[in-house]
């Protein structure tokens, strides 16, 4: 099995830069994020768990995750987040079991998220990266990366994410 090396930060630190860099190197990444939203359109496992713990309306009728009535039900209320989370991640942690697999010849391989402490799956990683900038650039980062977001939402998820020094 190669190294496994965990890249982590806040909402705006520049860690998926630091990731495309190692991935122009030549060095797998995966991006436990992305992986997250393909496996929540993708995975019958994980779609029947959500449905069954929110309700059919999560996915449309085309069977396309209902982000917007997931995201209602979920983020305003700590025990679903909780509760999303534990579905979530345990399927991600499936997956990036089997992508390490079919990466077994390569000396290290590279894990990106966001909530790799959180989540406990950095237990399970050789070494970790974190990633940090001031908060005034994560801030104006995240602004100009995503339009849809306001100053308050940015602050909201700095907020419930883990302070740095802590990582």
């Amino acid at each position: 099995m190669p190294l496994q090396i965990g890249i982590t930060g806040g909402i705006g630190s520049g860690k998926s830069t630091v990731a495309r860099i190692f991935g122009v190197l030549g060095i797998p990444v995966y991006d436990a994020d992305s992986r997250a939203k393909w496996l929540m359109h993708h995975d019958q496992i994980l779609k029947t768990q959500i449905i069954q713990a929110f309700g059919t309306q999560s996915y449309t009728v085309e069977g396309e995750l209902n982000r917007v009535y997931l995201a209602k039900q979920a983020f305003g209320n700590p025990d679903q987040v909780r509760q999303l989370n534990n579905l979530v991640h345990p399927r991600v942690g499936d997956d990036y079991t089997q992508w390490t697999v079919r990466h077994a010849g390569f000396p290290y391989v590279l894990k990106e998220a966001a909530l790799l402490f959180e989540a406990g799956s950095y237990q399970a990683l050789d070494k970790i990266l974190v990633v940090s900038a001031p908060l005034a650039l994560r801030m104006q980062r995240v602004l100009r990366r995503d339009r849809h977001r306001t100053q308050e939402d940015v602050a909201g998820i700095i907020c419930r994410q883990m302070d740095e020094e802590e990582s």
